[in-house]
């Protein structure tokens, strides 16, 4: 038995498993690191001394590289043997979802202080929830306490001008066109301040209604 063989039995042992490359997919984190480096098959070809042709087949699972080869491959790429041996990332697949909402044909849900118009229902495990916001209210006295919920928040104003209260800050006057986040489980409230009832539009995550 050659020193290599003995290497990579001493290595397979050590492992707890039969083979050595295979069921670590190390040919799928080769490509995966030399694409992060922007690197051809000849640099690296260049950088560890394999040919161009043993690297491609490497990747492509068409052969497992020898005790030696893999020696080569962290000396010459810079790396040590758990950065080469780490599983692929696995790359998210988009569903390739959507759903459109026309102007008015929302989920309504009035309340005394707002009147809300839930958009984009149709879609099951949103990670974001967006709606529509007529704010009927007109004095933060009309809330019977703060409005609060899990997660976090965006507002934007579509229409009018609306007074935010919050509860670690003085309230702030939002017009048209303006925009603020902020933690959704602080106290919040909104009042309209301008002539007509204000309209603003809200993304929120999951976790509760606003």
């Amino acid at each position: 038995m050659t020193a290599t063989t003995d290497q990579e039995a001493a290595l397979r042992i050590a492992s707890g498993r039969k083979p050595f490359v295979e069921p670590l997919r190390l040919g799928e984190r080769l490509k995966e690191i030399r694409l992060a480096n922007q690197w051809t098959l000849e640099d690296v070809s260049q950088r560890t001394g394999l040919a161009r042709s043993t690297l491609s087949k490497i990747e492509n699972d068409q052969i497992s590289p020898t005790f030696t080869a893999v020696q080569k491959l962290i000396n010459g790429l810079g790396i040590d043997l758990p950065q080469l041996l780490t599983p692929p990332r696995v790359q998210p697949r988009t569903m390739g979802r959507r759903d459109l909402t026309r102007q008015g044909d929302g989920q309504h849900h009035p309340t005394p202080t707002y009147e809300h118009e839930l958009l984009s229902c149709e879609l099951a495990q949103k990670r974001m929830i967006p709606f529509k916001t007529i704010v009927r209210a007109r004095s933060f006295d009309e809330f019977s306490e703060w409005v609060r919920h899990d997660g976090e928040e965006f507002l934007t104003v579509l229409e009018g001008e609306v007074r935010l209260y919050t509860e670690f800050y003085e309230p702030l006057p939002l017009s048209r066109g303006d925009s603020i986040y902020f933690d959704s489980d602080m106290g919040h409230a909104l009042v309209s301040i301008s002539e007509k009832d204000a309209v603003v539009l809200s993304v929120c995550t999951p976790g509760g209604d606003a």
